[in-house]
């Protein structure tokens, strides 16, 4: 994109100025050669969301943005219900709390890389993956509507994991006022016993180990030491959450018409934050966002089992879970009034800054673990929630490093078998289910992590705690 097309405010907070039928400005924050490097479409769709009823501040984008559906994907918007807000698929997403869960172990990086092949084939047998696959998990319709309604806590009642897990998990583990009334029978039948499962396309299970420690103060609350090996679990609400977004695209575009939005892309078809459709499509995000919690905590049951298996004295404790397709009901502060909002986060993590509430005891002080996926052949960063992304994103931040060109490009450019030989020669061992999906997530296809996580350090919308090296990864 031109730079000339922005106001820069500072070297990563970039503004596009409010004209014609914008309600409010567009922000995005990143480096200016992470501007240049977008497509012209991030910025469009930025503007669009720009126009939408009821929106607070600014429509907002990450450093990570790239072209989404309806919203960028690293999109951030805000509504008030008072002020006329709505809600809309296009930015939540169709894999709805899609998110990560960080653990960290008792090995070391010097223990386990000896024993990788054997770990990472080890999870591939017990860890269920790939397009369509079923968990070896089983739930009657009664429980799986339970887990609709209660999430991963009911998964730990089940015996599938540790009261502790809920503690460091975002929401702890399940968010209220889902009804399984509002998901259709077909996304149901479309759930096929998938708890428990990491899916196929970006997701993933890797090993880590943490290569470098920014805040030794901040990285010693969150349990975190040079060289210990880490485990992140990527994956979110499969076919029930996809189909769940399909359903409601029909009715939120109904709901536009009939309450007469005007919308500049059909894509944000939308509804009312108190209308009867808004309402129903709230409750349905919130039985998606509860399955993803608990297909993440069933994971980590297995991962838990496979370490096991290899290490007998290991140990796998959360460090922090996160989503980053969501819509959440949040208190923020704009213009210095305290708002009661609906933030919707697409290929954006909740970031939140020391002292709220929402964040474990353990870590309020500090603030809010913020989880960045990078790509399986260069790193991924802890970093913390602050003050200042408080009030400039409602405390949100980039999700990952975002995708630079297209899966369909990505395929001509690298083969799978090939692209897992070399990653092998530089120390990381993948195993994959499909070989042109891994492909797809070639490291190449994806923009530098280390200048999209930079730019939310130096904008202090997310500071650094610690780089995290991979050694091995598991692929749908």
């Amino acid at each position: 994109m031109e730079i000339s097309r922005f106001k820069k405010i500072n070297e990563y907070e970039w503004e596009i100025a409010k004209t014609g039928d914008m309600r409010v400005p567009g922000k995005i924050f990143a480096s200016s050669k992470l501007i240049k490097e977008m497509d012209e479409k991030v910025l469009e769709q930025v503007t669009n969301v720009a126009t939408l009823p009821g929106i607070q501040k600014a429509s907002m984008a990450m450093a990570d943005a790239h072209w989404g559906y309806g919203f960028p994907i690293g999109g951030v918007a805000a509504f008030d219900a008072n002020d006329g807000g709505v809600v809309s698929v296009g930015g939540v997403g169709f894999d709805v709390n899609c998110g990560v869960r960080t653990l960290r172990t008792n090995l070391t990086r010097k223990e386990v890389e000896p024993k990788i092949k054997e770990l990472i084939d080890q999870l591939f047998r017990d860890v269920p993956a790939g397009l369509g696959i079923r968990g070896e998990i089983s739930l009657a319709p009664e429980q799986v509507k339970r887990v609709l309604t209660e999430g991963a806590k009911y998964i730990v009642d089940l015996g599938y994991g540790l009261p502790e897990d809920l503690e460091f998990t975002e929401e702890e583990g399940f968010v209220n006022g889902a009804d399984p009334k509002n998901v259709s029978d077909l996304a149901l039948k479309r759930e096929k016993k998938q708890v428990g499962t990491l899916g196929s396309g970006n997701h993933y299970l890797e090993v880590q180990y943490v290569d470098e420690i920014y805040d030794e103060t901040i990285a010693k609350i969150f349990g975190l030491e040079k060289n210990q090996i880490l485990v992140t679990i990527h994956c979110g609400s499969r076919a029930l959450g996809h189909q769940i977004g399909t359903d409601y695209l029909k009715i939120l575009a109904e709901a536009s018409r009939k309450y007469g939005i005007t919308i500049r892309d059909r894509e944000l078809v939308c509804a009312p934050i108190n209308s009867k459709e808004g309402q129903k499509y709230i409750s349905a995000v919130r039985c998606a966002i509860n399955y993803a919690f608990a297909n993440r905590q069933v994971i980590t049951y297995l991962a838990r089992k496979s370490f096991k298996r290899i290490f007998k004295n290991s140990e796998l404790k959360m460090v922090y879970g996160i989503g980053h397709n969501t819509l959440k009901e949040e208190k923020h502060k704009v213009n210095g009034k305290q708002k009661h909002l609906f933030v919707h986060r697409k290929g954006s993590t909740r970031a939140f800054g020391p002292g709220r509430q929402e964040i474990p005891q353990a870590y309020r002080k500090a603030g809010q673990p913020v989880l960045v996926g990078g790509t399986m052949g260069t790193c991924s960063y802890i970093l913390v929630g602050t003050d200042i992304g408080m009030e400039r994103t409602f405390g949100s931040a980039c999700h990952g490093a975002g995708r630079a060109m297209s899966r369909t490009k990505a395929k001509k450019m690298w083969y799978g078998k090939k692209l897992a030989e070399e990653l092998k020669k530089k120390g990381i061992y993948i195993r994959a289910h499909s070989m042109p999906g891994l492909a797809e997530e070639a490291p190449g296809a994806y923009k530098q992590v280390d200048e999209v996580v930079n730019s939310m350090h130096n904008a202090d919308i997310a500071k650094k705690i610690v780089k995290l090296k991979p050694i091995g990864n598991l692929k749908g």
